[in-house]
């Protein structure tokens, strides 16, 4: 069987993480985008910047319709990861979830397209993750949890059971959200910080228990 071929846009560290899995996984990263003029290549993968830069890539393959595309673009950036799936997808790139065969995904769970799940993290029954999502190394989704579009979930973070989470969202590192929770579109949970209310959109909490250090505390 071919081995499957992928591009990453961005090059910096996740997008080490997901060449490395793409390795264990038996595929190959064939390309990487950056906007920034000054981003690094990674080892033995040409690297193209911009728009204009992919653009020239794809002249050169004729077809791309077997190449998987990723998104390495981690943090709060969630609606910039959902934009470039878009490009993929609209240039006739696949895209698919990658799951790190050291995690442990529920055979009840689903993946939406684009999504990163890491090693050791888990997924637990009836989870649902959105298109374009990133949950990070040891970070845990328990069961029946809804989480958007372009959320990020960092290392090392909890969502107990039935949390409903908005599109954009940014969870981190370390951080603990209570069971049955609500987390607004957009809003970030700082690291460490334990959520015991729900959270309105657009809102930073940080702390424990986490307190509203930007925004409205309104829900």
């Amino acid at each position: 069987m071919a081995e499957t071929q992928f591009v990453i846009w961005g090059s910096a560290g996740h997008a080490k993480v997901l060449a490395s899995a793409i390795s264990l996984l038996g595929g190959r990263v064939v390309a990487t985008f950056d906007n920034d003029p000054k981003a690094q290549a990674l080892h033995r993968v040409p690297l193209y910047i911009g728009m204009n830069g992919f653009e020239q890539w794809l002249v050169s393959q004729g077809t791309s319709h077997h190449i998987e595309g990723l998104v390495a673009i981690g943090g709060d950036r969630g609606n910039d990861r959902m934009s470039i799936l878009n490009v993929f997808e609209g240039r006739g790139l696949q895209v698919n979830a990658l799951v790190h065969p050291a995690a442990s995904v529920c055979s009840t769970a689903c993946i939406g397209p684009g999504s990163h799940v890491l090693a050791q993290a888990v997924i637990a029954a009836e989870a649902r993750l959105g298109r374009g999502c990133i949950v990070n190394h040891r970070a845990s989704v328990d069961h029946e949890c809804l989480i958007g579009n372009g959320v990020h979930i960092a290392p090392g973070a909890t969502l107990c059971g039935c949390i409903t989470i908005g599109d954009s969202v940014m969870i981190g590192a370390g951080a603990v959200v209570l069971p049955r929770l609500s987390i607004g579109e957009g809003a970030v949970i700082g690291a460490g910080a334990v959520v015991t209310r729900n959270v309105a959109a657009g809102t930073v909490v940080a702390g424990n228990p986490a307190r509203v250090i930007k925004g409205s505390s309104r829900v």
